[in-house]
């Protein structure tokens, strides 16, 4: 099927009750989905401050990151995703070279 023919499957007429009321459980699904992951990533991420300072240095974060993740992170929130930051921005300026004068 190309791109045009499936461009005109569109339905641009309102859903019917049914449907709205499938649309709601699957909205309520992704949100307990959500919930579950970031929860299970929050249990995870606890391990990570066990770890010494050389450990946490081989993966790119260092004890503060851990610390400040867990803290501005809430209960239902996911740590992940402050560490992946923090990862990237510590490996964008690790070897970052000075610059030429």
């Amino acid at each position: 099927m190309s791109t045009t023919e499936c461009g005109t499957d569109l339905k641009l007429v309102k859903a019917s009750a049914p449907a709205q009321a499938g649309l709601a459980e699957a909205l309520v699904f992704v949100r307990i989905k959500s919930a579950w992951r970031a929860i299970r990533n929050r249990i995870a991420t606890g391990p990570l401050s066990e770890l010494d300072d050389h450990m946490l240095d081989d993966i790119g974060l260092s004890r503060r990151d851990v610390v400040v993740a867990l803290d501005r992170s809430g209960a239902l929130d996911d740590p992940s995703l402050l560490l992946a930051r923090a990862a990237r921005t510590r490996a964008r300026t690790r070897f970052a070279r000075p610059p030429a004068r």
